[in-house]
């Protein structure tokens, strides 16, 4: 039986040896638990065992976290029944990812919510290089890990988080227009019929309105300019009753101080249909929100801290204004324009608008556009350290249930942190059997002769 152990840090050798079994024991019984629950969102009796391997797969130190290398760790004694079970609970079976999702956030979030009640939404996408053109939604496209357009998958993400913790809550593939309208392909890869061509935004918002409807506390969106440029997407969130705080680029344009939109004209006398937007005109024109930047005064702008980072206080330099977003002319209810320019650039570095309320302090507005760092960490820990971007099959369901196991497992790692915030957690490394090694090694090849005890997930 795989044990999972604690490191206790600082204060892990105050423990005698018997109370450190009773802390692997508890923390083991947890993880049972856990793992039951997880078991009961899959449908069916018999996918308990491949779940409860799998998810120690991810766990469990080691440098490939697709099937067969989990399968060589979690059951030696026969790899190959291991990996054939695994590999048709991630590639094959039909169970929901939703329903997945959903059991993994009644068991996270509640405890994610004691630590503190108010957590933002995090809206966001990541990609996965790939070299090949045969992987269900690989085309070219902007890959944010890259910071380039380059051969690709990308998914889009819905995160509910706080300063002590996140968790992702809603995960989609996003289908390129030309993967969705080529029938074949769609065939190949197992897109179900369902699945049409939508936009990141529409891929957000949909994740959106499923929190909504599951009961999860409402929070304030967090989304970078991809997302918040889009006054559509803006507007639906409005609708909701939820607040933002979102990227805009640079050259959105709003309404401010002198520059307002012209008056409407009164109702002609003969009649006729009125008129709904203003006329435009070069007195009366809209300005972009670098132009309100370079225009705002030295003393506006005042140095703001945010987070104690890694080697210091995280900093820089904020200006907050009143300002009314400008779309086809129309004026839209008055919102806060945050832009960052941090001392000695030459530019601005980033804008927001939000919606949170007219009294909000500019350190409170600051301290929520940087809540958007909680959603890298998450990337960098599912891929990094859980392998989400390890899965090695090329359809639609495997995509999927291989990112909703990883997300199953970050959320066990998540509630251990969030129960005391001292601990890190790990599992202990199994011997690997003699006779296995990795597909498509030569004849020559032999297991590991060493064992990866340094590897585990740990706290910062």
């Amino acid at each position: 039986m795989l044990q999972i152990i604690v490191s206790l840090c600082h204060y892990w050798k105050t423990f005698r040896p018997r109370g450190r079994a009773v802390l692997n024991r508890t923390l083991e019984v947890r993880f049972e638990q856990y793992g039951e629950v997880v078991a009961a969102a899959l449908s069916h009796a018999d996918r308990k065992q491949p779940a409860h391997w799998y998810l120690k797969g991810l766990l469990l130190p080691g440098g490939r976290k697709s099937v067969e290398p989990m399968a060589a760790r979690v059951h030696p004694q026969n790899v190959r029944s291991a990996h054939q079970s695994m590999h048709h609970l991630v590639a094959d079976a039909d169970w929901s990812d939703q329903a997945l999702l959903a059991a993994v956030a009644a068991q996270v979030l509640p405890t994610l919510s004691r630590k503190s009640a108010a957590c933002h939404w995090i809206v966001d996408d990541t990609g996965f290089s790939k070299k090949g053109v045969h992987s269900v939604g690989v085309a070219r496209q902007y890959c944010g890990r890259l910071g380039k357009t380059d051969n690709c998958q990308v998914a889009v993400s819905l995160s509910i988080a706080n300063e002590h913790g996140s968790l992702p809550v809603g995960y989609r593939l996003y289908l390129p227009e030309q993967w969705a309208q080529d029938t074949v392909r769609r065939k190949k890869a197992g897109v179900p019929d369902q699945v049409v061509f939508q936009t990141k935004t529409a891929l957000a918002m949909d994740q959106i309105d499923s929190a909504l409807a599951t009961g999860i506390a409402a929070g304030v969106v967090l989304a970078d300019a991809a997302y918040g440029t889009e006054t559509h997407w803006r507007d639906q969130l409005s609708e909701r009753g939820l607040l933002y705080m979102v990227g805009v680029r640079s050259n959105t344009k709003v309404w401010w101080g002198s520059h307002q939109p012209a008056p409407m004209p009164p109702a002609s006398p003969k009649g006729g249909r009125p008129r709904t937007r203003p006329m435009r005109d070069s007195a009366h024109a809209p300005i972009s929100v670098h132009e309100v930047a370079q225009s705002l005064p030295a003393r506006t702008y005042r140095q703001v801290s945010w987070r104690q980072g890694s080697d210091a206080t995280l900093s820089s330099r904020f200006a907050a204004v009143r300002v009314r977003a400008a779309h086809n002319c129309q004026a839209h209810d008055e919102q806060w324009l945050l832009i960052e320019w941090p001392p000695g650039e030459s530019e601005p570095r980033h804008y927001w608008f939000s919606t949170l309320p007219k009294q909000t302090p500019v350190k409170t507005l600051v301290a929520t556009a940087q809540g958007r760092w909680r959603i890298e960490r998450d990337y960098q820990e599912l891929k990094s350290e859980l392998g989400l971007h390890h899965y090695e099959g090329r359809n639609w369901r495997g995509f999927h249930h291989h990112a909703s196991l990883c997300i199953a497992a970050y959320g066990f790692l998540m509630r251990e942190r969030l129960r005391s915030k001292k601990n890190s957690v790990a599992f202990k490394m199994p011997a690997v059997s003699k006779s296995v090694r990795p597909r498509g090694s030569g004849p020559n090849a032999t297991s590991p002769s060493q064992l990866d005890c340094h590897a585990g997930l740990r706290t910062g």
